[in-house]
């Protein structure tokens, strides 16, 4: 996965001194091998890289009516995954980005020692590259393409003893240069720039169409708010897509005892909505206002709160802030008000229903 690849997919989710219940093989994402994942790549790209696009949609329309009477039998993940195709029309850029804060990325100017420290650190294939700050993109790194700089370097040509006399290559990685910068061995590709309103089935075209699978989101001012990879729009359709070297982690919420959960600040309100059986209950301002349960938290505070903070939401549940800095919040704790917490809050709210 990329850096953007959602690399390693969401960070795992402890329970603050309670270990979260096992995932079920249901709740697990689906693992594809390579050849299946380009199959799945290459089926999408034909979708939404097709002039008659709505005849596609209306044959996947069909195709799903067609199951729903009897008259055809496809299994529950690929009518989900039908259905997903349909809805990724509805879909924007930044519906499907790496948000801004988990972007892993590395200055042009950054020695080839320190870029594969980065690889190994961040786990992913792909490495945006800036000058100075996120504000000034100005490509992306692959790593196959640093080990093919590097394979090049260190390479040494010996005469083969069969008689047509081929060559042979040895590798003397020590011919490697790794003080040379990115910039220095023009290692750079290019990616695209798209807003953040870009329909998602426009972005997945025009990256078959460029052959750029890794796409900038700017603002109106010229400023990063994040990106998307191909891998991010395929995610969309299939779910989460691991492979052998993701890192497993756990769910975006996690039960801790009776009514308590403990969950990753970036969990989609949506998601959140169906952990807790909808019992949420926020006003249709609210839910156009924000995507996330921190962003939740952040419209009402209008800051970032800090450690054991408690905010009251509609529909009976208190949030706690388990972990935060002074950027964002990461982890929380939600509880139903009428659970004992046990604890003196530091700071208590109550969200406007409107």
């Amino acid at each position: 996965m990329t850096s953007t690849d959602k690399t390693g997919g969401s960070p795992g989710v402890d329970a603050a001194g309670s270990e979260p219940s096992r995932q079920s093989s249901a709740n697990l994402p689906v693992v594809y091998s390579p050849r299946r994942r380009r199959f799945i790549v290459d089926w999408l790209k034909e979708i939404f890289g097709l002039g008659g696009s709505e005849d596609v949609r209306a044959s996947i329309s069909d195709a799903l009516e067609a199951d729903v009477t009897g008259q055809d039998h496809l299994s529950a993940e690929e009518r989900l995954m039908l259905r997903n195709v349909l809805e990724l029309r509805h879909l924007r850029a930044d519906d499907v980005m790496v948000p801004r804060a988990d972007i892993v990325s590395v200055d042009l100017n950054t020695r080839l020692r320190d870029v594969l420290q980065e690889f190994q650190k961040a786990g992913h294939s792909r490495l945006p590259v800036v000058r100075e700050s996120l504000d000034d993109p100005v490509g992306f790194v692959h790593i196959k393409d640093l080990l093919a700089f590097m394979t090049k370097a260190a390479s040494i040509r010996r005469r083969s003893k069969k008689a047509d006399a081929q060559s042979a290559q040895d590798l003397d990685l020590g011919k490697v240069d790794l003080t040379k910068t990115l910039a220095q061995a023009k290692l750079t590709r290019d990616v695209l720039y798209v807003p953040p309103s870009m329909p998602a089935g426009d972005l997945l075209a025009k990256m078959q169409a460029t052959r750029l699978h890794m796409a900038i989101i700017v603002d109106e001012y010229g400023g990063t708010d994040g990106l998307a990879t191909i891998e991010d729009l395929v995610e969309e359709i299939v779910g989460d897509i691991e492979d052998e070297h993701d890192e497993t982690t756990g769910p975006m919420v996690a039960p801790a005892g009776e009514d308590v959960f403990i969950a990753d600040a970036r969990m989609p309100i949506d998601e959140l909505q169906a952990a807790l059986g909808n019992g949420l209950e926020l006003s249709e301002d609210v839910l156009e206002d924000v995507d996330t349960l921190g962003g939740l938290v952040f419209s009402h505070l209008g800051r970032v709160p800090v450690r054991g903070e408690l905010v009251n939401i509609p529909g009976g549940y208190e949030i706690e802030v388990l972990d935060a800095d002074p950027r964002r919040i990461k982890r929380v704790r939600i509880r139903r008000r009428n659970t004992p917490s046990g604890r003196r809050p530091r700071h208590q709210d109550n969200v406007a229903a409107e």
